[in-house]
């Protein structure tokens, strides 16, 4: 497709919001419950970042970056019910989600021929029967014609607590202090680009999760896209 025009036979589920606010899990659970497909738009980012690192690209070098990120060699493929991220057939599902590399894929994501690079491979997500699309930008820039637009938030000690109660699961030394400081850093540095800062779009429902459960939130937004008609018996 040459633009968002699927969109409007396509459903399209946008969550936008901060790091740490919970896209990722929600909209994984989303799509799962409604047999749609999944768009994690910080992955592209964070393997653009990833990539740079492999071929040792600056990450203030933006016209290199975007040719990465027009050539990105990434794939999702599924083994035993797991997702994995593959780059260039090397498997950095672990590598891109540390908190280094979120920092890199924020830097990245500032640089406007990088967004505009990952603009249409983004698009190409948009596939019957639907799509949920996580992201910074998906419904302000990416799928402006989306059929239900999400913000999702949480305050910013409640996200650093989640992420720092995820690290510890997976057995990594971190310090609440110091992703405080990460989350507060990276939402400033989102929020005051210049192009598509991190926003809710002007038609977007904003959901605090802060004090809600997982299973709350996806039944929350199951019910939000029955009540548009899109979709049925879930």
């Amino acid at each position: 497709m040459n633009d968002h025009a699927a969109t409007l036979v396509v459903p399209v589920l946008t969550i936008d919001g901060p790091g740490g606010a919970g896209k990722g899990t929600i909209s994984g659970l989303v799509a799962e419950r409604l047999g749609w497909h999944l768009l994690d738009s910080g992955a592209l980012y964070r393997l653009t970042a990833q990539a740079a690192v492999k071929h040792n690209v600056a990450v203030d070098d933006e016209l290199e970056l975007a040719r990465l990120a027009e050539q990105l060699d990434v794939s999702f493929p599924v083994e035993d019910g797991q997702p994995r991220t593959l780059l260039e057939g090397e498997d950095v599902g672990q590598i891109i989600r540390t908190e280094q590399a979120g920092e890199r894929a924020s830097q990245v994501a500032a640089l406007p021929a990088v967004r505009q690079a990952l603009l249409q491979r983004q698009r190409d997500f948009c596939q019957s029967p639907g799509l949920v699309a996580d992201g910074r930008d998906m419904g302000t820039v990416v799928f402006p014609d989306a059929s239900l637009k999400i913000f999702l938030t949480a305050s910013a000690d409640e996200r650093a607590r989640r992420r720092y109660l995820q690290l510890q699961e997976a057995g990594v030394d971190a310090s609440l202090s110091s992703l405080l400081k990460e989350i507060q850093a990276r939402d400033a540095r989102d929020t005051q680009r210049s192009v598509a800062p991190l926003k809710p779009a002007d038609d977007a429902i904003t959901l605090d999760t802060t004090r809600l459960s997982i299973p709350e939130v996806v039944d929350r937004l199951t019910e939000l896209l029955a009540q548009r008609g899109l979709v049925s018996g879930v």
